[in-house]
């Protein structure tokens, strides 16, 4: 069974490392070989040149020697011939691996040939006798020209060898050039997209987080460390959406508990109206007329449906239920949370809705109560000089397929220092225990989850105004 082999980003990383040390360790070693080998060719070429130098001087005193038979010409062409062959064997060692060492092989063994002839016409000298013959001479003379050549040769070779070792040494480091930068996009490619990517897509979606939109990650299947956080990234996402419904419970719990008091207010009228008729109908017993009879018991049933419809819009806005968009109008959902606050709002404050029965949106009706009672909740508080006034309208922009919510309020206004917070978690400018700065909050996250968009206007001393946008019903009139 074949086992998949994975490497995770720490080992990429050390292995991408360990090839680059290798590579750069071997480029440097190469390189290093072969500026010792130019600096050994630049050697001997130094000793080329003076071997070609020392060769001229010998064919110097040579001519001069042929020319005027002076014994210190030959006195000189003999010692620059034993430098010659000294120099010659000083560096037979060092040759022995080079190319140029048949070149100098071949210039020590003319080199001493040359001065065997010479020695035999110092001889006939010596003897004072006439030169040796013109063929000796000639003899001389050719071997003391090949001799140049063949040094001239010899110091051409080697700054060729240097050439052919630069350009090899040039063209080595261009391959190296290449192969590094290919190595190096491959790392920030890699690097890219393995690390700063995902890491990127990470911080994006914690600002979303932070707004309230909670998304998750998609989970590349890359086996190495990336993995690893974006699937603890999801699940953290998916504990923080869990905190979320929680708290937009915990605040519906809160909200009930002020519309409490208002509740008992609105039920206690209907009970009273139903107990007074069941009084009347008591006292009358028999002798009730029908028709008068009819009336209150009509008027119970009224009644009992008033307090029945109180009950069940509290109910149905404590009960926790899964998110769920549905085609819903909007002004029944608006009703329902006048309806639940109106208990709360005093008595100066005038509550102004503007919406057209045919608007449909897709809304979950019940976190939609919620938005609904938080804004009116706010400009309720907001509102400190009475008389005052609280306005929501909408209307439908077709072209854009979205519908335009307006809540708006004659309250005191947000001061600009605290505007930019106003979404924020946990900020509120209330006194401590009268607010906790989960509303807004929580509103700006609900319309986030109806695909929609929330901002405020705001001025002081002359309110406020909040506008909802969300998509529009596309499925068609109900």
């Amino acid at each position: 069974m074949n086992i998949p082999f994975y490497l995770n980003i720490r080992q990429k990383v050390a292995v991408g490392l360990t090839i680059c040390l290798l590579a750069i360790g071997f480029v440097g070693g190469t390189s290093y070989r072969y500026l010792r080998e130019i600096e050994r060719k630049q050697h001997f070429v130094e000793i080329a040149d003076d071997l070609s130098n020392t060769i001229l001087e010998i064919r110097r005193y040579e001519k001069n020697f042929l020319l005027y038979r002076s014994l210190d010409d030959l006195e000189e062409n003999r010692k620059y011939i034993a430098y010659g062959l000294t120099v010659l064997n000083s560096i037979a060692d060092e040759m022995k691996n080079l190319k140029g060492a048949p070149h100098f092989n071949l210039i020590e063994k003319k080199l001493s040939a040359y001065q065997g002839i010479m020695e035999q016409i110092a001889e006939c000298v010596r003897l004072k006798r006439q030169l040796c013959g013109d063929e000796t001479e000639v003899r001389l003379r050719e071997y003391g020209k090949d001799l140049v050549d063949r040094a001239n040769g010899l110091v051409k070779f080697e700054r060729e060898q240097i050439l052919i070792i630069l350009k090899t040494l040039e063209s080595y480091l261009l391959s190296s050039l290449l192969i590094f930068l290919g190595m190096g996009f491959f790392l920030i490619t890699t690097v890219a997209r393995k690390i700063i990517s995902p890491l990127k897509i990470i911080e994006e979606t914690t600002h979303h987080i932070a707004q309230g939109h909670f998304k998750s990650l998609p989970v590349l299947q890359t086996r190495d460390e990336t993995q690893k956080v974006v699937e603890a990234f999801n699940r953290m996402v998916e504990e923080l959406e869990k905190r979320q419904e929680q708290l937009v419970q915990a605040r519906k719990l809160s909200s009930i508990g002020i519309l409490t008091s208002g509740i008992a207010h609105q039920l206690n009228n209907p009970l009273n109206n139903i107990s007074t008729s069941c009084q009347i109908l008591l006292e009358e017993g028999s002798k009730a007329d029908a028709e008068f009879a009819r009336k209150m018991l009509t008027n119970i049933e009224q009644e009992v449906h008033r307090a029945r419809d109180t009950v069940k819009g509290l109910l149905e806005f404590s009960r926790e239920k899964e998110f769920a968009l549905r085609p819903t109008p909007l002004s029944e959902v608006v009703e329902r949370s006048i309806r639940l606050i109106s208990s709360q709002v005093p008595a100066g404050i005038q509550i102004e809705r503007t919406i057209p029965k045919e608007l449909i949106l897709n809304l979950d009706a019940q976190r939609m109560q919620e938005v609904f009672l938080n804004l009116m909740m706010n400009a309720v508080q907001a509102i400190q000089t009475l008389p005052g006034h609280i306005r929501i309208s909408a209307a439908a922009d077709e072209t854009e397929g979205i519908g335009i919510i307006t809540v708006e309020d004659s309250g005191v206004g947000i001061p600009e220092k605290n505007f930019s917070h106003i979404f924020d978690p946990f900020f509120t400018t209330k006194d401590v225990g009268a607010g906790t700065g989960l509303g807004l909050s929580i509103v700006y996250g609900i319309i986030q989850k109806h695909q929609g968009t929330i901002s405020a206007e705001s001025h002081v001393e002359e309110g406020t105004r909040f506008v909802i946008r969300l998509p529009l019903y596309q499925g068609g009139k109900s």
